[in-house]
């Protein structure tokens, strides 16, 4: 058995996961779905990290999974405690001293272009719940570096979704390869993936833990 952290992005939170946790129960694992402080103007990445930290204990065997946005905060996580496997899901991989303003540009971005990036393949009542649980994203995170020297040293995982329509898989591919060095995992759907296919996502998880690997 395995734990997993589950972090959420930008002005979202633990909600997201809410169908991916009991998926992972049934195979075993335990799910943690972690509520970052994005309110709080006061605080910074250490913060969001240690907002995981708090949530998981002294729990082992631990795979992160971020989000997203939530990718800046999972890499952090494996400087706080020690981790297995480290997952981005249709994530942002940050550079040390980048701040999340300044990724977009010097990642090079591609947008899609469509109106509707986040929920195009979520049913419509379930879309507007998600719609109704989002929250503010405080302003001071955003602009403060990355404050690692370099990613972790842990065995890492993207996962890109091929109906993304915020970071297409043709960008995502590259991103993997540039951010990390790896070639990238690749399952069908959009964005929010935890909720269009939460089946799928807690099997392709499940498959990263250590035990399955």
């Amino acid at each position: 058995m395995s734990a997993f952290a589950l972090i959420h992005g930008g002005g979202s939170s633990a909600w997201d996961w809410h169908l991916v946790a009991p998926e992972l129960r049934k195979r075993g694992h335990d799910p943690i779905a972690v509520d970052l402080p994005t309110e709080d103007e006061s605080a910074g990445w250490w913060d969001y990290a240690d907002a995981v930290v708090e949530a998981v204990g002294d729990r082992r065997d631990l795979v992160v999974v971020g989000h997203s946005m939530g990718g800046f905060t999972a890499a952090l996580v494996c400087a706080r405690r020690p981790v297995d496997v480290l997952v981005f899901v249709a994530g942002m991989v940050p550079a040390p001293g980048e701040s999340f303003n300044d990724w977009w540009k010097n990642t090079g971005y591609e947008g899609s272009g469509y109106e509707d990036v986040f929920y195009h393949d979520v049913p419509p009542e379930l879309a507007a719940e998600a719609q109704s649980k989002e929250r503010g994203q405080a302003d001071k995170v955003l602009g403060e570096p990355w404050p690692l020297e370099r990613l972790p040293d842990v065995p890492t995982r993207y996962l890109l979704c091929r109906d993304d329509r915020m970071f297409s898989a043709r960008w995502a591919r590259r991103h993997a390869r540039e951010r990390l060095g790896i070639e990238p995992d690749e399952i069908d759907g959009g964005h929010y993936i935890s909720l269009s296919r939460p089946r799928e996502l807690a099997e392709r998880l499940a498959a990263y833990a250590p035990e399955a690997a």
